[in-house]
């Protein structure tokens, strides 16, 4: 069991207008929200395939929606609310819950449709050989993914989410706590309008695969 790693999938209830808000303009709010509904099929389907441990979908903001029990009976994950105040609270909640069940975690969102299977296994593989955490950073200057050994909760306290300093300013911090760290080659999240034609290619390219 020493290499088992829990993987936790961040997912906001698919209600139109609520979710990939600024491809509102472009698709329209149900649109939208079906996209936001099958980035996160997709996204579950990518860590139950890495086989690198349990899966937990992590809902907000509760786990009561309709569509995350179709997700947990559709891909046999264990479903779980985010509990927080802020998304730092509840990364780090999320976290601690699946540290106390497993000695390595991951957490990634719905949003980056270029996490591959084979990103999920290298993050589990950097903290299985050592590494105390290990971070997939965003071109906007966030992350897509951490994983961590152990928890501390300065790495997810008065960070400027959804900014551009999030992973520069995560990394300065586990700087600080002299962790080893690995990362993981840099992605691209999907959240702008220009961001839809790079799906696009991407599906007919792994089509085309």
């Amino acid at each position: 069991m020493t290499n088992v790693c829990e993987v936790v999938v961040f997912a906001r209830a698919p209600v139109p207008g609520q979710v990939k808000t600024r491809l509102i303009p472009t698709l329209g709010p149900l649109r939208a929200a079906a996209l936001h509904r099958r980035l996160t099929r997709e996204t579950l389907a990518k860590a139950m395939a890495s086989g690198v441990g349990p899966v937990t979908l992590a809902g907000h903001p509760s786990a009561a929606h309709p569509f995350f029990a179709c997700c947990a009976a559709r891909y046999g994950v264990a479903l779980m609310g985010q509990e927080g105040a802020d998304l730092g609270e509840r990364m780090g909640e999320a976290l601690k819950r699946a540290l106390d069940r497993a000695p390595m975690a991951l957490l990634v969102g719905t949003d980056c449709p270029p996490l591959t299977v084979e990103d999920l296994q290298a993050a589990a593989g950097a903290l299985g050989r050592g590494a105390d955490a290990v971070l997939a950073p965003a071109e906007d200057g966030g992350y897509v993914l951490i994983g961590l050994r152990r928890l501390n909760p300065e790495l997810f306290s008065g960070i400027p989410w959804g900014s551009a300093r999030v992973f520069r300013e995560t990394m300065e911090r586990l700087e600080r706590l002299n962790w080893r760290v690995a990362c993981l080659p840099e992605r691209w999240d999907l959240d702008r309008p220009e961001d839809l034609a790079r799906l696009q290619a991407l599906r007919g390219a792994r089509r085309s695969a």
